[in-house]
Parts: structure tokens; C-alpha cells; sequence
């Protein structure tokens, strides 16, 4: 699993699109080979109510939270920070150009004491690999 947490200001979509965000933040966590698709969950909040440093109303923020189960290494949460970000420029190229903008990925690992889960997706994913 990683749960992806998009949260950004509601300005940020007079140049971004929230659904391209989202597939591309997706398809780059999946690109790194860290997680098994049916393990992926990616989100946006939209956030209305914001001050961005200054308090300029053109000033923006996106920022992602990736929470994931313990046990990667350093280098691995490095890595997949890194190619995260790297994805979420190349979306948000046009406003940093135009505006102030503060971008950030962080990754938490998850308490497993504190986690309980159930889902039925890796054996649907299965169950539609084996049928094609």
C-alpha cells in the first residue's frame, strides 16, 4: 500500500487539472515498482481556505503526503519522494512559471498497531489477469 494524499489550493486549478494530478501522481508511484497496483490509493483534497506565505492570492501550494506500511529503506522512501515530486513539477511547470508556488512530498510510514485494514483488491486484480 502507499495512500497518496494530494492537498492543494483551490487556485492551483486555473492551471492544473486535479484528475491529470491524480493519474499522473498514480502511474509515477506505480513506475517505481515499490507497490503492488492493488495496494495504490491516490486522493485530492481541495482546499478553499488557505495563506500561502506572503498572503498574495495568486500564491499556491500543492502538497503530497504518501503514507505507506513499515519496512522500506531509506533509499526506497528517498527514491519514490524524489520521483514524486519530480512528476508533480513537470504537472505544475506552467505555474511555478506564473505564480508563487510551494510544492512538497512527504512520506510517513504507518503504525501497524495502530492499522487495521480489508479489501478484496489484489484478489480482484488477480481474478482479471487470469480471465484475460
Amino acid at each position: 500500500m502507499p495512500h497518496v494524499i494530494v492537498e492543494y489550493s483551490a487556485n492551483l486549478e486555473e492551471d492544473v487539472s486535479p484528475r491529470d494530478l491524480i493519474d499522473r501522481v498514480h502511474a509515477t508511484i506505480l513506475e517505481t515498482g515499490v507497490y503492488p497496483i492493488g495496494g495504490v490509493r491516490v486522493r485530492a483534497e481541495r482546499r478553499d481556505l488557505y495563506k500561502v506565505a506572503d498572503g498574495d492570492p495568486m500564491n499556491a501550494f500543492c502538497a503530497i503526503l504518501i503514507r505507506m506500511g513499515r519496512g522500506r529503506d531509506e533509499e526506497t522512501r528517498t527514491r519514490v519522494s524524489k520521483a514524486v515530486l519530480a512528476t508533480l513539477a513537470d504537472v505544475t511547470a506552467g505555474a511555478f512559471a506564473r505564480r508563487g508556488l510551494s510544492l512538497s512530498v512527504e512520506i510517513q510510514e504507518i503504525d501497524e498497531a495502530g492499522a487495521t485494514r480489508k479489501n478484496n483488491l489484489h484478489e480482484r486484480l488477480k481474478g482479471r489477469a487470469g480471465a484475460a
